[in-house]
């Protein structure tokens, strides 16, 4: 059964507003309590959370009901499973800088101000959620809706590279050649950041391409593409913030 405008766009709101709670959650449990493996679920779960709702990981085991390798179907089939390998591969290089810095600060984490951490953060995921929101707009026909959300999206992206690059990185009591803690806090955040700067990009292009009328209710894998892509920067933050921020004591 297809599902409504209104139930597709209350289970984004839902599924936002469990991952805020986990996010508040995760940083109590980090003030209140520093147990990592409670953090580490709780990241996991929001990873979980964000990869089968918003990015719809079960996309890619949907049976292919047309086999005319020149429909738009057979297309979109290939184009998903082409951009999930890409993600995983890219999933691998972020997968290492957090296994270095495991490895490398254990269970002490750099002296970060947790509460600008917190906001980063949760800017980001109110990103997610304007993503999601266009690309299930796209899917029900509502271009302008979709042009909405795709700017908050683009805008908040900006606000976030802002928050880490602009302010995070001239607060840090160190510099990337201060130590162990310097060179993974600026490795880190640096590759993520660039991603997020090539997710701006990515989102720039389909906005304009909205505009130009380019995308259909039932051909708009770009938009598709930009969002799976944004939510997988998210979902790489998800990881990266608890284990800059939050698990361990100072170092």
């Amino acid at each position: 059964m297809t599902e409504t405008k209104p139930s597709t766009l209350r289970l984004g709101v839902l599924i936002f507003a469990a991952l805020a709670l986990l996010t508040g959650g995760e940083f109590a449990i980090a003030i209140f309590l520093n147990v990592w493996p409670l953090l580490a679920l709780v990241a996991l779960v929001k990873g979980g959370l964000v990869m089968y709702y918003y990015m719809h990981i079960s996309r890619l085991f949907a049976a292919d009901p047309n086999p005319d390798r020149s429909s738009y179907a057979y297309k979109l089939a290939t184009n998903r499973l082409g951009l999930w390998f890409f993600l995983l591969s890219d999933g691998f290089i972020f997968g290492g800088l957090l296994i270095s810095r495991i490895n490398l600060l254990g269970l002490t984490r750099p002296d970060l101000n947790q509460l600008l951490g917190l906001a980063v953060s949760s800017v980001l995921l109110v990103s997610s959620f304007f993503a999601n929101r266009a690309e299930t707009s796209m899917a029900l026909g509502d271009r302008k809706q979709t042009l909405i959300s795709i700017s908050f999206t683009i805008l908040l992206g900006v606000l976030f590279l802002a928050g880490v690059l602009g302010i995070e990185w001239r607060l840090a009591p160190f510099g990337p050649s201060d130590g162990v803690q310097g060179a993974v806090f600026y490795s880190m955040t640096g590759f993520h950041a660039f991603h997020v700067l090539t997710g701006v990009i990515f989102l720039s292009i389909v906005w304009r391409n909205l505009l130009r009328g380019r995308y259909a209710t039932e051909k708009h894998w770009g938009v598709e593409a930009a969002v799976v892509y944004w939510h997988f920067i998210d979902v790489v933050w998800i990881f990266f913030y608890p284990a800059l921020y939050l698990i361990g004591t100072l170092h």
